[in-house]
């Protein structure tokens, strides 16, 4: 209903003049209504705000049939969920049959008795009002669950952050960055169809979680402020293992497969975010063997390990950041990162300063 302080409001489809009138005298003591003797007509009244409650639709109209009226409601995302009720002199089984798959809700004979379609109209605005009460607790209760995840996931990135304490706001920061890059990507031929809504999403809401593997090492390896032996750099380099056996263990404990594209973007960031485009990574995988939530992160967690302070470093201005990544600085160097991902982030490169600043430790 458009509100409650308003009566619903029917549209009435019909070339008929007489039946119009029949049906306006009918109604017009419980609700509005609204009249279209014409299909382009009824579809743009349908589709205006607000919309009407329910619409009455004849079958038989000079040039665009009620059918035809009917599929178009139906195929549009604004008018999809108006309730249908056809009313047609066409009282052959066949007729009815047809108006009902094409999603009409009811399917009334001419002529039709007052009382009759009263009521028929009242059940159906009395279903679409449960069904959307249903579908309101639905999605609140989706909602809710949502936040929870949400809150969950951040708490568990928290976990690396609390161990490391100079990374501050580093994993809401290279979420930010993420995102940025994915929806920058988004319009790229290499990439088109990749970068879905629902896959960027899914992207930053991994993206908390690529340290997670970090509760792993020990606290004289992770704070040491000079440089690593080899046998500590290779200890070190065993907390993206950790991170992909934590999330592991988290999908064998869940029974909602439904989160399993979530736990794929996670256990292949916290494995990869690592791994050079050249190979030159921790595992060794190069190019295309890198997936692309790996690439993402590997770029951002670079330009924030750069624009932060860490043990061994004080933090860089953006402007020295962005020359180490494009050109490199020894350690470095832009092969380590992919072509595309790299072009992305020098086009956007002031968006990612702004956050840094925003989300600054």
């Amino acid at each position: 209903m458009n509100s409650e302080q308003q009566r619903p409001t029917i549209l009435i489809v019909d070339d008929s003049p007489e039946y119009a009138m029949i049906l306006i005298e009918t109604l017009c003591d419980e609700f509005a209504t609204l009249i279209a003797t014409g299909g382009e007509r009824a579809l743009a009244l349908a589709g205006a705000e607000p919309a009407p409650d329910l619409i009455l639709l004849d079958v038989m109209m000079p040039g665009m049939s009620g059918y035809e009226v009917c599929a178009r409601l139906k195929d549009d995302a604004r008018t999809v969920h108006i309730p249908v009720i056809f009313m047609s002199a066409l009282d052959a089984e066949e007729d009815e049959q047809r108006g009902l798959d094409l999603g009409a809700v009811d399917y009334i004979t001419k002529p039709f008795r007052p009382a009759l379609v009263k009521t028929r109209i009242s059940n159906q605005l009395d279903l679409k009002r449960h069904r959307d009460q249903l579908e309101e607790m639905v999605q609140e209760r989706t909602r809710e669950v949502m936040l929870t995840q949400d809150a969950a996931i951040y708490g568990l990135g928290m976990l690396a952050e609390f161990r490391d304490t100079e990374t501050g706001a580093h994993i809401r920061r290279t979420q930010s960055y993420v995102g940025l890059l994915a929806r920058h990507l988004k319009g790229k031929p290499r990439f088109a169809g990749f970068f879905d809504e629902n896959t960027i999403n899914m992207l930053k809401k991994s993206a908390p979680l690529h340290d997670i593997g970090k509760v792993g090492i020990v606290d004289r390896i992770l704070h040491k402020p000079g440089p690593l032996t080899a046998s500590e750099f290779n200890e070190i380099k065993q907390h993206t293992q950790f991170g992909r056996s934590v999330v592991d263990r988290i999908e064998a404990a869940m029974h909602d497969r439904s989160a399993s594209a979530f736990l794929r973007f996670a256990k292949e960031v916290t494995y990869t975010h690592h791994e050079r485009w050249d190979g030159t990574g921790y595992h060794g995988l190069a190019r295309e063997q890198i997936p692309v939530s790996g690439r993402l992160m590997a770029l951002a967690d670079i330009y924030d390990a750069l624009t932060s302070r860490r043990a061994y470093k004080p933090a860089f201005a953006h402007e020295e950041a962005l020359r180490i990544i494009s050109e490199g600085d020894g350690r470095t160097r832009p092969e380590h990162f992919d072509p595309d991902v790299l072009q992305a982030f020098l086009e956007i490169n002031e968006q990612f300063k702004s956050i840094s600043i925003q989300l600054r430790d």
